[in-house]
């Protein structure tokens, strides 16, 4: 049990550091896996997100990937909806909760495969690689 959380802690930490976000990992994993209840695991996944982010942001700058002209908006209107957020989550059921988050990923799913059909070069890629398989 206690390897499933090092792994989650490394995939979620590796996923987050290239900003992809490693809730959408972490959560499911503590939920599905380990039977975490969703509010736990949203909880566990934003505390562990701060040290990840902190990192993360200190990396990028030095990489000179982050637009300072748009990080104040950004981090103004992230700061009130997560506000919105915990109150909305704290009067929203747990198993309600967990749907939101299924459809979410799914949904993240549908575009990431969106956007792979939609760029010509990536899809030739993949097309490529299929076929030099089989």
């Amino acid at each position: 049990m206690f390897v499933i959380y090092i792994i989650s802690g490394l995939v979620g930490g590796i996923l987050g550091g290239m900003g992809m976000g490693g809730g959408t990992i972490l959560i499911p994993i503590l939920t599905l896996l380990l039977n975490v209840p969703q509010k736990t695991a949203q909880a566990i996944n934003l505390i562990s997100f701060i040290p990840m982010a902190i990192v993360s942001l200190v990396i990028h700058i030095k990489n000179k990937r982050v637009v300072f002209n748009n990080l104040f908006y950004s981090s103004i209107f992230g700061i009130i909806f997560c506000v919105i957020g915990f109150f909305v989550s704290k009067e929203v059921p747990s198993n309600i909760l967990r749907i939101f988050f299924g459809v979410f990923l799914i949904l993240l799913a549908i575009f990431g495969i969106y956007s792979i059909i939609k760029s010509k070069k990536s899809w030739w890629v993949f097309v490529s690689k299929y076929q030099a398989n089989n």
